[in-house]
């Protein structure tokens, strides 16, 4: 037992040791003029890093995603096709298809798909 947290006592130490070493070593200057300039991205980094963006961008965002999960959702109907009767599929996949439609038609009345106004 006593061999056992000697060993451990000595791997803890070792780790803290080396830890010690390696932050000590690899502390940067910040007055370094070459490391705080931007570096071809032309951004000035003593200025705030919150740049806005557009709004309309994100809902395009969001939208993009949930007509994603939907095309996720319409690929396995053709292997649905193969179990089920022809009728139960065209009635499922119609409907799955109006509810999407019904959604791209509601997007585009509110006015979220015009990029410009």
């Amino acid at each position: 037992m006593i061999l056992l947290t000697i060993a451990a006592s000595t791997c803890l130490l070792l780790s803290m040791l080396i830890m010690l070493i390696t932050s000590s070593i690899s502390k940067k200057t910040s007055q370094d003029r070459e490391k705080i300039s931007p570096f071809e991205c032309g951004f000035d980094p003593k200025t705030s890093s919150r740049i806005p963006f557009s709004l309309q961008f994100f809902l395009i965002a969001v939208i993009f995603l949930i007509f994603d999960v939907e095309i996720t959702l319409l690929i396995p109907l053709i292997i649905i096709l193969k179990t089920s009767k022809t009728k139960e599929f065209i009635i499922i996949s119609s409907f799955f298809i109006f509810i999407l439609l019904l959604g791209l038609y509601h997007e585009w009345n509110q006015g979220a798909l015009e990029w410009a106004t």
